[in-house]
């Protein structure tokens, strides 16, 4: 009875998911007429990372320190992969290449790197401690996990952490405030054309609805999603309980995935509509689109450098102990994932060939992810969500055995 319950739950609330993300996505566009394009896109943004954003809170709340740290990282890959890969596969397949906005494509390749290397710089430095001599097969080499290294990782994380809002919040003002004279709401001059139309019909159109509604009903909704969010991982969470799946399967693929499934269900929707439009023979096929959509990747940059610190900083501020030393495997797809996302957007163009490489690399990290149970050693590293005192407490007890 209670598994029937549990289906039921995650069936409504994967439902009730998809009209609330369609009213972000309206209301984020609305906005755009009053803040422009591209003070528009950070709002749009944002507001599609609401439930991605939602579910690491709900984690960390219930001191699911480890498979926060997969979700972050499989959050991050499937809109860099999976996402952007399906829409340079569908929107380029009767087009030789997409356009990609050059201003935004080169600032997020930097943007991009230095988010991996924040997670790449606490894990070297884990693999270069002193592993000592383990006691037995079973337990953590003497002198590499204890109370004192997970307060350096604290530190170090929350030191990094807070440098990565700070770049974050540099390279917003850069890209929506740009150096010059009244440069603000000006499209560059190697921009694409289609880009500029966009952006012309949100200077000149004139929105459907009121600023303070628009505001008064992202509120309201956001609200509703936050308590939707937190019954859908609930009811997933006693399907993994259930069907024994490994964790780290779980946070990188299955819980990313199902927080993406709405807006996917309406993509998928989307596209079936395009199709018969395309092939009926009564109606003429649309026009395919030049600009290439890739907001994806900007979701997966504000994540990594707004969410995952965020996430962090909420972590101190609650006593728990959350740090950025993740699993390696993890961090070299990561690595993996920045390097072909970078090399396919490098001449800010797309094809449908490389939208189908980043979905079959995204395929080899589900399959290898699925065989994969964890590094040990970091999940010790993070301990039983300890708090701050706690932990000190353990530490001077150590020492005095010691002595």
């Amino acid at each position: 009875m209670h598994s029937l319950q549990m289906i039921m739950l995650s069936h409504f609330a994967f439902l009730a998911i998809i009209p609330l993300e369609r009213l972000l996505e309206y209301g984020g566009e609305q906005m755009c007429f009053y803040v422009g394009k591209d003070f528009g896109d950070l709002i749009l943004i944002t507001l599609n990372n609401t439930v991605e954003a939602t579910l690491g809170i709900i984690l960390l709340t219930k001191c699911e320190l480890r498979l926060l740290q997969s979700t972050i990282v499989g959050v991050v890959i499937l809109h860099l992969l999976l996402i952007p890969g399906t829409a340079f596969l569908t929107g380029g397949a009767r087009i030789t290449s997409q356009d990609l906005n050059p201003h935004i494509t080169e600032l997020n390749h930097v943007l991009l790197t230095i988010g991996v290397l924040s997670l790449l710089l606490p894990a070297a430095f884990f693999s270069a401690l002193d592993r000592g001599v383990a006691v037995s097969a079973e337990a953590p080499a003497a002198g590499m996990v204890s109370n004192e290294t997970r307060e350096v990782f604290l530190q170090m994380s929350r030191g990094i952490a807070i440098i990565l809002l700070l770049i974050y919040v540099a390279s917003r003002i850069y890209l929506h405030n740009p150096p010059g004279d009244d440069n603000a709401m000006k499209v560059r001059s190697d921009a694409p054309e289609a880009l500029r139309e966009e952006e012309k019909e949100y200077l000149e159109g004139d929105p459907e609805v009121n600023q303070y509604v628009c505001l008064l009903m992202l509120t309201v909704v956001i609200a509703i999603m936050a308590a939707t969010a937190e019954w859908l991982v609930e009811s997933i969470e006693d399907v993994r309980e259930q069907g024994r799946i490994n964790e780290e399967w779980f946070g990188l693929v299955l819980l990313p995935i199902v927080s993406w499934s709405a807006d996917g269900a309406v993509s998928i929707v989307f596209f079936a509509g395009y199709l018969w439009r395309l092939f009926s023979p009564n109606i003429d096929p649309p026009p395919p689109a030049t600009l290439a959509k890739a907001r994806a990747i900007d979701l997966s940059i504000q994540f990594s450098l707004f969410w995952m610190p965020f996430l962090v900083l909420l972590a101190w501020w609650t006593d728990r102990t959350f740090n950025l030393l993740f699993d390696m495997f993890e961090v070299a797809i990561l690595l993996g994932a920045c390097f072909l996302v970078n090399y396919v957007t490098a001449d800010a163009k797309t094809n449908w060939a490389e939208g189908f490489v980043m979905i079959s690399f995204y395929a080899m990290v589900a399959l290898c992810a699925w065989f994969y149970t964890g590094q040990p050693e970091v999940h010790d590293m993070l301990g039983n969500c300890g708090h701050a005192l706690e932990a000190a407490a353990e530490s001077a007890a150590e020492v005095a055995a010691v002595h």
